[in-house]
């Protein structure tokens, strides 16, 4: 569960921390105190992009963490260990969000520097939000299949993967076809050209190696001359006959004499001697080699003029066919592929075409398979959905998970998937997208979330007000079930009705102050006292009464009677 949130320098947020419970936490607050602000903040840390526009004017970066503590390790530990991240024995995970006003924010887990990718692969399991957003999600039909199949079991999921890798095959042998699918004088004008661009290639004898050695004697070649002067000012150098200029072969004797005498002065010196007279047959060799090298100059003009023209003829493939020599390789390695598919063409039609025949059966049955697990499924979720929309006010009404055949395979098979639901008795039933009551989509959204919660492993569940459109006894319905809910799952909600509000376990207030001309957030843990104000103030607005006040305490030991019950 989230057991601690930090925020600084984000947003209206200059330093904030809260401290999270188990069961019902609930935070309330003015409109504009920065309730969304934080819900941000939670969905940054829990993998959302971010942008710097969050940053407070004047600050260099914002600082958004979130401590975790795992109770059932073994649903998060494999993917830790996949990204080679460590717990340590209290179960800890610490996420941390950092956003530079000049630079990439980065992402922590545990201090250890992750993706948004890998983020959102370990939060996932940690943390389930429900925006107002995903009233939209739920209305878009293309959303329902996958809302179907998050309640499958591994036996649902491997038949998908297996569609997938099918039809993704399938997909590749017709396109196949279709390349093969053409004309006579279309093939043949291929044909010609493929071979054209084969035996271009293929003209030249090329190797992947012959690019830098080309060029490299080339360079040598193109360069002979001026190889020649410098070697010869070496070797004159090293072994000269002016005396009036001693060389370095000269110098090195004339030493090695005069340590020769020296050692018999200093037994230190005949170490440096004899280091001497080995650097001198090290170098005596060197010479040789040089000398040897010097000899066998000569300028080759055929030579350089046949690797001039081999260069150009390289250049003129690489504006033809790739930028290196690998590439060009490759071009004539796929033309050659294409051109045996053409010259064997019904061979390869009549291959490619019964492959496709027995992709489309194995894609058949599996899509079948598949749709009969979503049946037994969806008949399932259509009693479970009218059960707790029924315990949640809408006694009238009815829900269906419609099946279509899809024209063609895709890559989830074969079902088109669309729920319809009728909240009145005697009415058809229609698209969810024809309701247009937000207190209706409210309760069918918490019906499904609901359902969820006891499929699902993940521990934390984040309702931001998921009361809109609601009031009176559906409010405390509405209530009662998200309680029902952080009886095993850590519950934050975010509310603006008394009737929820009333059943936290953890209350927390969030206000926006100015100080020094500055506005900012604060969130406060109320005490009992400051419970019934707050509850005071959801009741009847800033001005409390004691008719206000009575109502709210009573509302509060009212709700501990109905938490008890559940």
């Amino acid at each position: 569960m989230l057991v601690e949130l930090s925020i600084k320098n984000f947003a209206i947020i200059e330093d904030l921390k809260i401290n999270f419970t188990k069961g019902l936490n609930i935070i309330t607050g003015e409109t504009g105190s920065g309730k969304s602000i934080l819900i941000e903040a939670i969905g940054i840390i829990l993998g959302s992009r971010s942008s710097r526009d969050f940053i407070q004017s004047g600050k260099e970066k914002a600082l958004l963490e979130g401590v975790f503590h795992i109770e059932n390790p073994s649903v998060i530990r494999p993917i830790l260990n996949e990204y080679s991240i460590d717990m340590d024995e209290d179960n800890i995970l610490i996420i941390s969000k950092e956003i530079y006003l000049n630079g990439p924010s980065l992402s922590r887990v545990n201090g250890r520097n992750i993706t948004l990718t890998m983020l959102k692969n370990i939060t996932t399991k940690l943390v389930d939000i429900f925006g107002q957003h995903e009233h939209q999600s739920l209305l878009d039909s293309s959303n329902h299949q996958l809302l179907v199949d998050s309640f499958g079991d591994k036996e649902l999921f491997e038949l998908k993967f297996q569609i997938k890798n099918y039809y993704e095959e399938w997909l590749n042998e017709k396109n196949k076809l279709k390349n093969l699918s053409i004309s006579g004088s279309e093939r043949d004008r291929e044909i010609d050209i493929l071979k054209f661009q084969i035996e271009e290639i293929l003209d030249i004898g090329l190797t992947p190696d012959d690019e830098s050695n080309i060029e490299i004697e080339y360079k040598k070649l193109s360069n002979i001359e001026e190889i020649t002067k410098l070697m010869e000012e070496t070797l004159l150098c090293i072994d000269n006959e002016n005396f009036d200029s001693p060389n370095i072969s000269t110098l090195i004797n004339r030493s090695i004499s005069a340590m020769n005498s020296a050692k018999k002065l200093d037994e230190e010196i005949i170490d440096f001697h004899k280091r001497l007279v080995d650097i001198n047959y090290e170098f005596q060799d060197l010479y040789r080699e040089m000398q040897k090298y010097f000899e066998n100059i000569f300028i080759d003009s055929e030579r350089l003029s046949f690797l001039y023209e081999r260069i150009n003829m390289v250049n003129k493939l690489k504006k033809k066919y790739g930028n290196t020599l690998d590439e060009i390789l490759a071009f004539k390695d796929k033309s050659q592929e294409r051109l045996d598919e053409l010259l064997n063409f019904e061979k390869e039609f009549e291959q490619t075409n019964a492959k496709i025949i027995e992709l489309e059966k194995k894609l058949k049955l599996i899509s079948e398979n598949l749709t009969e697990k979503r049946k037994i499924i969806s008949r399932k979720l259509e009693t479970d959905i009218k059960d707790e929309l029924s315990f949640l006010g809408m006694t009238k009404i009815d829900f269906k998970v419609n099946f279509e055949k899809t024209s063609t395979f895709t890559s989830e098979g074969e079902d088109k998937i669309e729920f319809l639901i009728s909240t009145n008795l005697g009415e058809d039933l229609k698209p969810l997208s024809k309701i247009v009551s937000g207190g209706e989509m409210s309760r069918i959204m918490l019906a499904f979330k609901s359902i969820l919660a006891f499929s699902d492993k993940i521990p934390t569940m984040i309702f931001d007000e998921i009361d809109t459109g609601i009031s009176g006894r559906t409010a405390q319905i509405v209530g009662e079930k998200i309680h029902q809910i952080s009886n095993n799952h850590q519950v934050i909600c975010i509310s603006h009705l008394p009737q929820i509000t009333a059943l936290a376990d953890s209350h927390f207030v969030i206000n926006k102050i100015t100080l020094e001309n500055k506005t900012r957030t604060i969130v406060n843990k109320l005490s009992d006292e400051d419970r019934v104000k707050e509850m005071a103030r959801l009741l009847g607005g800033i001005d409390l009464t004691d008719t206000t006040l009575k109502h709210a305490y009573e509302m509060i030991e009212m709700s501990k009677k109905i938490k008890r019950s559940n």
